[in-house]
């Protein structure tokens, strides 16, 4: 008689697990992120931790998502930890799932989304596709995503949940903060969230500054010709093709204009 080759086991293990709980930001901390927009975040991080940009809010400019991460690995096109996340989240939670950037099945639909709402998940993150987006819509439920389709997902497994995954390119912990808005999602290392929190307020209150005074005109772009002296770019004038000019040329209208 046939029987399944061993190839096709699941083993436990690595690839295939649940991890039911992880440490989260308090509260108060992590609500206080909503004020600053994902670029400010991003900038703050060095520009390095905000996730792939084809990955937007598919349910409306107006939803923004700021809370600790479940993370969910599934193999792409597949679900079934999707689900069992339901069962390990906690109000307030962001699931966020690592289908590979697939572009094939989608790994969520309104009916788990339903079903988040009701448990009070406040949004999903998905490096993959999802369906039934109008039925998600009416449901003011925040998803984002790489895009949609209307293939279904398969619920056989492996996966796993709140172990580290990667998300649009950048690595995700579970317990990072995750920051969401109609501008992209930025992943918050969890370990540094209280240090970046006051040098947003920081930055916040000098950027104020200066965008008061750009409005009024006065502003200097000496930085920009500093950083092009420093690198010793040429800044010709005139008009005629500059490839014409013999080097020595060049070098006297550079040094002239220095």
């Amino acid at each position: 008689m046939a029987s399944k080759p061993k190839s096709a086991h699941l083993h436990p293990g690595p690839g295939f697990r649940v991890r039911m709980n992880f440490p989260r930001l308090a509260p108060e901390l992590m609500q206080q992120f909503l004020q600053f927009p994902t670029p400010d975040i991003s900038d703050l991080l060095n520009r390095l931790y905000a996730v792939d940009p084809q990955i937007q809010c598919l349910t409306g400019d107006h939803h923004r998502v700021c809370g600790p991460a479940c993370t969910v690995k599934v193999f792409p096109g597949d679900n079934l930890m999707v689900h069992k996340s339901l069962d390990v989240i906690e109000p307030g939670d962001i699931v966020i799932v690592d289908a590979g950037g697939s572009t094939l099945n989608a790994v969520l639909g309104d009916l788990i989304s339903t079903k988040a709402k009701h448990r009070g998940i406040a949004g999903f993150v998905i490096d993959g596709l999802v369906r039934d987006l109008p039925n998600i819509k009416e449901l003011d439920f925040p998803v984002f995503a790489r895009g949609i389709t209307p293939i279904g997902p398969l619920h056989r497994g492996p996966g796993e949940i709140n172990y580290p995954i990667c998300c649009g390119g950048v690595v995700v912990n579970p317990g990072d903060l995750i920051v969401g808005d109609a501008m992209g999602v930025v992943v918050v290392p969890q370990g540094i969230a209280a240090d970046l929190l006051e040098r947003l307020k920081e930055h916040e209150a000098s950027s104020a500054a200066y965008f008061e005074s750009v409005k009024k005109g006065n502003f200097s772009n000496a930085w920009v010709d500093q950083i092009l002296q420093d690198m010793q770019c040429p800044l010709v004038r005139g008009v005629g093709p500059a490839a014409s000019e013999a080097p020595a040329e060049i070098e006297k209208k550079v040094d002239a204009l220095i």
